[in-house]
């Protein structure tokens, strides 16, 4: 495949997707909420694994069922107490008149808004502290078309991975033909995004880092011989301006999942509940050759793009990890251990 970084080397780069988050990082609080608003609406899908889930509004995704187009994803901290944080979502969105039309005349709306929490319950030190209502809504009042920030930020605030502080990371393509996939991630896994050998990401592309110092690496491998399985999980979506259909968007999602399984290793295991949605905004057509067997030519048109979407899953999920700083008592940053991995210089213990 041969792909270009797109304009802003994020989700927001696929035309008709914004994103806006909600952070709470103050005393007793580290958890936070984003959401990926699909202005137009977007056929939608999805995949989830690992042995520890917590979702809403997935069964309408099925292929089978009526509903074709979400308005927004919902991704948040607060395991399923955040799933509240979707209700804010919906009623913003209803304010504006976005949703799925029903009623006698079809003037009322019910926005679809699938979700997927992380657990992060206590982790800013008071266990009650969790997204609600709120939080969904001043993260799409905060929706942007530019470029959105990643690291400890949103529904990353208080994500850990593989022990180390977690967060949001994101990441876009565009293929020669024009079409632009585009991911984000919320990265609170179970396993590393770091090889512990190396002192670097498992994911060797898409980052300026240099291979740490010895001291580094041994500081690295000490704090993770010293950890336990915490409850975890890894959520996002990865978007495509391409034409697809609920099916599509379906395997769309599934081998956005073998990008996950390439940045953070173990992946999928049951401290997780990995989920990722999938969305298309359908500006662009999926040309395939009209001569032959046109199944077989159309699953050929798509295997770039879905390769595209493994790819910019996993810089997402790498770039997570990478970005994110550390909080006060909480988890240690990547950067905080391997600061000579950076060409610019990181002071340790920096807390951006």
């Amino acid at each position: 495949m041969t792909a270009s970084a797109s304009a802003t080397d994020s989700i927001t780069d696929v035309p008709g997707i914004q994103v806006g988050h909600t952070t709470a990082a103050r005393s007793g609080w580290r958890t936070g909420t984003t959401v990926v608003v699909a202005k137009a609406g977007a056929v939608a899908g999805v995949d989830v694994r690992g042995g520890g889930p917590g979702t809403r509004e997935t069964d309408v995704l099925r292929p089978e069922n009526l509903v074709h187009h979400v308005h927004a994803v919902c991704l948040t901290g607060g395991s399923a107490y955040g799933l509240a944080a979707a209700d804010g979502v919906m009623s913003i969105l209803e304010s504006r008149r976005i949703g799925f039309p029903v009623g006698v005349d079809g003037t009322d709306v019910v926005p679809i808004v699938p979700t997927a929490v992380i657990y992060d319950l206590g982790r800013g030190g008071v266990f009650a502290n969790r997204p609600d209502a709120s939080f969904g809504a001043r993260a799409v009042k905060a929706a942007r078309d530019h470029a959105p920030a990643q690291g400890t930020v949103g529904a990353g605030t208080g994500a850990m991975a593989g022990g180390l502080q977690g967060g949001v990371g994101t990441a876009s393509v565009t293929l020669p033909d024009g079409v632009v996939v585009g991911a984000i991630a919320v990265v609170n896994s179970a396993g590393s995004v770091i090889d512990a050998t190396t002192g670097l990401p498992w994911e060797p592309r898409g980052h300026p880092l240099r291979r740490p110092s010895n001291s580094d690496r041994i500081r690295l491998r000490a704090h993770f011989v010293s950890l336990r399985p915490p409850l975890n999980t890894t959520i996002g979506v990865v978007a495509t301006s391409a034409s697809l259909g609920k099916p599509e968007c379906l395997k769309f999602a599934s081998v956005a999942q073998d990008g996950l399984a390439r940045a953070i290793r173990p992946a999928h295991s049951l401290f997780d509940g990995d989920t990722i949605f999938a969305l298309s905004t359908g500006r662009d057509a999926v040309v395939a050759p009209l001569d032959g067997d046109q199944a077989r030519a159309r699953a050929v048109a798509l295997t770039p793009l879905f390769e595209a979407g493994a790819l910019v899953f996993a810089l997402a999920c790498t770039r997570a990890v990478l970005v994110a700083h550390s909080h006060p008592n909480g988890p240690p940053a990547y950067r905080d251990l391997c600061p000579t991995a950076y060409r610019t210089p990181v002071a340790r213990g920096a807390s951006r």
